[in-house]
């Protein structure tokens, strides 16, 4: 389901918060089909990951934030013809392309989880005093559990946006050289 190694990168550099790219020291990306069992694909993706990297004692936190951003993804990133999505607009996908895409990358001291979907739309958080809600938390929680967390629209060849959380990780957990 996923791949490794820095290449994937390569598109998302300008979707990233400022880091630079030439110190990533682990990378990981898995496409995800749009359904909403790829939710649970990508924890599944995520905890492996995670554990490759000794990460897993930031799981929880990460587990829960990418499980929020690709709920937002294939909820509100993916056209009304997928059967999921509440439109995008303009910002259709070609069809060969996945339509949500999660990428993990490892830095010495951050890790970063980016959600690609084809909308070029903002993610738009709901009424986050109203706990009771059904939906409308998810970037509250993404807020409350990563270090920091944006999003920025894709240029080039790619259509859609990036939405990303930074968690800071200690220097010495999981930290392997590139391969």
């Amino acid at each position: 389901m996923g791949t490794n190694g820095s290449t994937m990168l390569e598109p998302l550099r300008q979707g990233l918060p400022p880091l630079d790219p030439a110190t990533v020291s682990n990378a990981a990306s898995c496409a995800l089909p749009p359904r909403y069992e790829a939710v649970r694909e990508a924890r599944q993706f995520t905890r492996g990951t995670l554990d490759q990297w000794r990460l897993d004692d930031r799981f929880d936190d990460v587990c829960l934030v990418v499980s929020e951003l690709v709920t937002n993804a294939l909820r509100h990133g993916l056209p009304l013809s997928n059967g999921m999505g509440h439109g995008m607009g303009n910002g259709a996908r070609p069809a060969q392309d996945p339509p949500v895409r999660l990428h993990l990358m490892r830095w010495t001291e951050r890790l970063v989880c980016a959600v690609r979907d084809p909308s070029h739309d903002s993610p738009v958080a709901g009424d986050s005093e109203d706990f009771s809600a059904e939906s409308g938390r998810g970037l509250f929680l993404v807020d409350s559990f990563a270090d920091s967390w944006g999003w920025h629209p894709l240029g080039g060849a790619l259509s859609g946006k990036v939405v990303w959380a930074l968690f800071q990780v200690p220097p010495t957990a999981g930290h392997s050289p590139a391969h």
